[in-house]
């Protein structure tokens, strides 16, 4: 059986990951896996259902069972459109610890293994070329500095109309940074293999430009 094409894009947040993705899944025809979407559907999960963060069993039973699909760009937990309710900022803080949790992690694996189907697959996470797709056809690891994300972050809510402090905003990202560089499991590091951008001066167009003439130099797109 053939290999099936999986392009790894990891980096933190704020770094257009999703963006990205989503250009490249509409470009190749290939599939899309969005396993940030998956650790927050499930910090949802826990939110929603009360389980305290602390309580790790009860956190991997609800991996074991999370009722989460994905249909056109949009998040469905429970039968629900639950796309704009985990991208808050609590929902992304719970998500970031409760992806520290290597139980939590194991159960979720190989949920995220079954994303890859032909003709392909646009993986985008923080573990996807070292974890989850360690022999992935590309691998990319965006970046771009506290700062730069924060700033668009700030943007993205403002178009929300929700104030947001950016001093605040910089520090939890610098937090979240620490605590997924330095978990003990899938920690949030660069594949060896991974070609990295640093998105911190280029626009999303000028990335995702970029990330298409690699797929093409691998043989991924014609």
């Amino acid at each position: 059986m053939s290999k099936v094409a999986v392009v790894a894009i990891d980096g933190p947040s704020g770094v257009g990951k999703g963006t990205l993705s989503q250009f490249l899944t509409c470009k190749s025809g290939f599939h899309l896996l969005d396993s940030g979407a998956i650790y927050r559907a499930l910090a949802f999960g826990a939110i929603h259902n009360q389980i305290d963060l602390e309580n790790h069993a009860a956190l991997v039973e609800l991996a074991l069972r999370l009722p989460v699909s994905f249909m056109e760009g949009s998040v469905i937990y429970e039968g629900k459109d639950v796309t704009s309710k985990i991208r808050t900022e609590e929902t992304a803080a719970v998500a970031s610890k409760v992806a520290a949790i290597p139980e939590v992690r194991t159960a979720l694996l190989d949920r995220q293994k079954a994303f890859s189907q032909a003709p392909g697959l646009i993986a985008d996470g923080r573990d996807m070329g070292t974890i989850v797709f360690p022999d992935a056809s590309l691998k990319l690891f965006l970046t771009a500095s506290a700062e730069v994300r924060a700033l668009r972050r700030v943007k993205q809510l403002k178009k929300q109309g929700i104030d947001a402090n950016i001093e605040k905003i910089t520090q939890d990202i610098r937090e979240r940074d620490e605590r997924d560089a330095n978990r003990k499991t899938a920690p949030l590091v660069a594949a060896e293999d991974a070609i990295t951008i640093d998105t911190s001066n280029m626009n999303i167009e000028q990335v995702c430009q970029s990330a298409l003439t690699l797929m093409r130099e691998r043989g991924l797109l014609s």
